[in-house]
């Protein structure tokens, strides 16, 4: 097959319609990936790539773990599927005790989706049916954050604030939204080591908008907690608890997307322990699995499920789920992950590795185009200075030449984000910032 791929590539390549790729460009010249091991990806050309990206933010726990390759494998010939709708079985069940033991308290109850996409639709739902429940429908906005990034639901898109997302689809998005601003300000913050100093009081954006669109109105505040697809944004110190406060004062609903921040990459749990703040709905995906088999889940706050629940005499209380909810290889695979987490101790391991990431992440300052380093947990972004007319130019050029010197990294416009996974050895740290320094002096 990968020499089919390789000699054969137009007869090959043509028929996929690639996610989020410029697919013409890319079927001219593909970058393949043949296996995976550990910290290393293998190209079907027969190089090894190291990880710097965990896939795409997802396998903490790095590659091919045989514990999950056993788990799916002996599932997947004991019960390939279970109907979620009206019936059940053990491994779901088992799976949201073991999640709720993890949560911080308060957040009792789960449930599960395929994807982080998924996750934050049934969030938005679960938002106005609470309300609802409660005598409340009149509150039906929501309000996200400018640069935010909630997958590719029509919910998510219109909470999200990335504008090329929501471009094609305009017109046709949920009606009721605002958006907070971001918090990136690189004349006050650029360099920051950790949480930046500056920007708590922008927060207070959400009160402006509570007296503009009137609190009983606002159903729900979706914000990121470290905004990774638009170039790691790092929320200032004081901003997420001021965020609460405010929410906690106007009866709105607070939902962190912990997509990416979830299972150990800010070296907690979740980055609501990191930053000790706790949401009333929270979304997960990506590490929830190591990224083996596609699930996501939504946490709620126990009489967030009890209002709506207790609203319903009998019969179906919420009116929403998928046909593969809690399927079967997922939850196997989920519990094999959630026992390498903490047979290894890789949250623990990641905070150990914190302040040694921080200092090969920021050593970058000094290569060329770098006008900003941002780090917290095991994540980095390093932005480049934008091309003139050709924003986003620099930084796919620089994308490439690391997957041809042997590194994955992610590019977001011209911002490079590192996020390796929880494995990841400190001479292995040196490597991805040796090769990135190396890109950086050869990329005009």
């Amino acid at each position: 097959m990968t020499a089919n791929l390789m000699n054969d590539t137009q007869v090959a390549l043509d028929a996929q319609w690639m996610p989020f790729t410029a697919n013409r460009a890319f079927k001219r010249a593909p970058r393949l990936l043949a296996s995976a091991k550990g910290m290393h990806y293998r190209s079907s050309d027969g190089r090894r790539i190291l990880d710097g990206a965990a896939g795409l933010w997802c396998v903490n726990a790095g590659h091919c773990r045989d514990e999950i390759v056993d788990a799916i494998s002996a599932q997947a010939g004991e019960m390939d599927y279970a109907p979620p709708f009206q019936m059940g079985h053990p491994l779901a069940f088992e799976l949201a005790d073991r999640l709720v033991a993890m949560l911080p308290a308060g957040l009792e109850r789960v449930f599960f989706t395929n994807s982080g996409s998924e996750a934050v639709d049934t969030a938005l739902k679960m938002a106005l049916a609470y309300h609802r429940a409660r005598g409340e429908s009149e509150r039906v906005t929501f309000i996200g954050r400018q640069r935010g990034y909630h997958g590719v639901g029509f919910g998510g898109i219109s909470v999200g604030g990335i504008e090329t997302n929501r471009l094609a689809f305009s017109g046709q998005l949920l009606p009721h939204v605002a958006h907070l601003p971001h918090t990136h300000d690189l004349e006050h913050n650029a360099f920051s080591r950790g949480q930046p100093a500056w920007g708590a009081q922008l927060a207070d954006a959400l009160e402006t908008l509570v007296a503009d669109q009137g609190a009983a109105t606002i159903a729900a505040v979706i914000v990121e907690p470290v905004a990774g697809s638009t170039g790691v944004l790092i929320p200032p110190t004081g901003y997420l608890e001021r965020l609460r406060a405010i929410c906690d004062r106007h009866g709105i609903l607070l939902i962190f997307d912990e997509v990416i921040t979830g299972f150990g990459r800010l070296g907690a749990s979740f980055a609501a322990e990191r930053f000790g703040v706790t949401p009333d709905l929270m979304t997960v995906a990506k590490g929830l699995t190591n990224g083996a088999v596609p699930m996501g889940a939504v946490f709620a706050r126990r009489d967030i499920y009890d209002a709506v629940c207790d609203a319903t005499q009998s019969g179906v209380e919420f009116f929403h789920g998928y046909t593969y909810s809690g399927h079967p290889l997922a939850c196997a695979a989920a519990l094999a992950t959630l026992d390498l987490y903490e047979r290894e101790g890789l949250f623990a391991r990641a905070a150990s590795l914190e302040q040694q990431w921080e200092t090969a992440m920021h050593a970058l300052r000094a290569a060329p185009h770098v006008i900003d380093v941002r780090n917290l947990g095991l994540v980095a972004g390093i932005e480049l200075a934008p091309r003139a007319g050709a924003v986003g130019a620099r930084g796919f050029e620089t994308f490439v030449k690391c997957f041809e010197h042997g590194l994955l990294a992610r590019v977001t416009g011209d911002t490079i984000a590192l996020s390796p996974p929880l494995i990841i050895e400190p001479a292995q740290i040196d490597e991805i910032a040796s090769i990135l320094r190396d890109v950086l002096g050869s990329v005009s």
